[in-house]
C-alpha cells in the first residue's frame, strides 16, 4: 500500500486504505473506535478514538508527520492502557521506507 501511494498523503487516506486491506485479508478491524475515559468511576466520552483496532487485540495508531515524537508514543501507550490492550503499532506513513516509520508499543504492566 505504501509503495503504491508513497508518503505525503493525509493520515485519513492511509487509514482508509489500511482498513480496506486488513479487511481484505480476513481480519476483524474496527475503525475510529471510541475510547472512553473512566475517571472516578464515571465513563467520560472525551472524543478519543483509536484509528484501527485489529482482532480486538492490536491498536494501530496512524500518523503522517515529518517525525514521530514522544507525544505520539505517549498517545498510543495511553490508548493501550485505557483499553487494557497489550500491543500497539504506531505507524508514520510520511517516510521513504515504511519500515522506518513503524514502532511497536507494548504495555508492560
Amino acid at each position: 500500500m505504501h509503495k503504491a501511494l508513497g508518503p505525503g498523503l493525509l493520515e485519513k487516506a492511509y487509514q482508509e486504505c489500511l482498513y480496506y486491506k486488513l479487511q481484505q485479508d480476513g481480519l476483524k478491524v474496527e475503525k475510529e473506535k471510541p475510547m472512553p475515559l473512566i475517571f472516578e468511576e464515571v465513563k467520560l466520552e472525551c472524543g478519543y478514538r483509536i484509528d484501527l483496532l485489529v482482532e480486538n487485540k492490536v491498536i494501530v495508531e496512524l500518523k503522517s508527520v515529518e517525525v514521530l515524537n514522544d507525544v505520539h508514543l505517549a498517545q498510543t501507550l495511553t490508548y493501550i492502557k485505557l483499553g487494557d490492550y497489550k500491543l500497539g503499532l504506531l505507524i508514520n506513513f510520511n517516510v521513504a521506507l515504511l519500515k522506518q516509520g513503524i514502532k511497536r508499543v507494548v504495555n508492560n504492566l
